[in-house]
């Protein structure tokens, strides 16, 4: 049988490149770690890692051991956080994960809500990227946490739990001179002679902007490559272009800009947003309150009747 301790430090050496730094993570002499490494070669029967000038590098059979390392490891991290879970549960610590959109909307009206309700449960937010939070909820760093996906990247992982909370659809971002404001909705075929405010950095926004104009027949003409939505308001606000967003990304929206929704006969990219929790532990309280927060917070926010003018005060309610 295999010494999963082994397996934890060639993981750790895998990651780090070197047997010296996973030593030193794993709080062991660099003549343990190595000895240790030998002694796992003897277990398998070949070698796991080649030594190199500089650190070391996994063989075949070491990277398949290696994968099987990071999974022992990451469920021994979720067993700890469950235990840390149960041992503060009177002190009702409730860890959640979030993206920056809804950070910026729909989380802090959910946590005044909750707070009203619940004043002696500790909250911890986590801020990430979709891998990022994802990762949180396998190794137990966060309990639940908000999630989003559209329709080509749909998120399919049984370990994940997903409850959908409301549909996010994509608008039209105008200056307020634009002559485009005067259209109650737009045809993106229509803006094929446009110029546009992207999001830069591979941001999932400019994706959705890209595959939009494709299927709509013609390549966006980019203007501006903005890092947050207020840089990307600002830039339109300025004349420099249009842009699209998600709703829930303009719930602090410009004066000097106006929204607009997409014709019914050509489909909007919408996208989910999601609540995740692991599926193989289950809710504390605090998250199954919180859970019940968001959900009517969701509803608010997904309301049929919320014109372009309210956006703002749904974040502030």
């Amino acid at each position: 049988m295999l010494n999963v301790r082994r397996l934890l430090l060639l993981a750790e050496a895998a990651d780090r490149g070197s047997l010296t730094a996973a030593a030193e993570a794993l709080q062991m002499t660099v003549s343990a770690a190595s000895q240790q490494m030998s002694l796992l070669e003897r277990e398998v029967g070949q070698p796991v890692v080649e030594r190199l000038p500089r650190g070391i590098r996994t063989t075949a059979a070491g990277a398949a051991l290696a994968d099987r390392g990071r999974a022992i490891r990451r469920e021994l991290r979720a067993a700890e956080a469950d235990l840390e879970s149960f041992a503060h549960l009177d002190q009702g610590t409730l860890r959640l994960g979030s993206f920056p959109t809804a950070s910026a909307s729909l989380l802090p009206l959910a946590l005044t809500r909750f707070r009203r309700r619940h004043e002696n449960i500790r909250i911890e937010v986590r801020a990430g990227v979709l891998d990022e939070l994802r990762e949180m909820l396998h190794s137990g760093e966060v309990e639940q946490a908000l999630l989003w996906d559209y329709g080509w990247n749909r998120i399919d992982d049984p370990a994940l739990r997903l409850t959908h909370l409301l549909d996010d659809p994509t608008v039209l971002v105008v200056s307020a001179d634009s002559p485009l404001r005067a259209h109650k909705s737009v045809r993106l075929g229509d803006l094929a002679e446009q110029e546009w405010i992207i999001r830069a950095d591979n941001h999932p926004v400019a994706d959705v902007l890209r595959r939009s104009c494709r299927q709509a027949g013609f390549e966006p003409r980019i203007a501006y490559a903005s890092h947050d939505y207020q840089e990307a308001q600002a830039m339109v606000a300025a004349g420099l272009g249009i842009a699209l967003a998600p709703r829930l990304a303009l719930t602090s929206r410009r004066s000097d800009v106006r929204l607009l929704p997409f014709a019914y006969d050509i489909p909007a990219p919408t996208r989910r947003i999601l609540l995740a929790r692991a599926a193989s532990r289950p809710a504390t309280p605090p998250a199954e309150a919180m859970a019940k927060v968001l959900h009517t917070v969701a509803r608010r926010f997904a309301e049929p009747g919320l014109d372009r003018a309210q956006l703002g005060a749904v974040g502030r309610g």
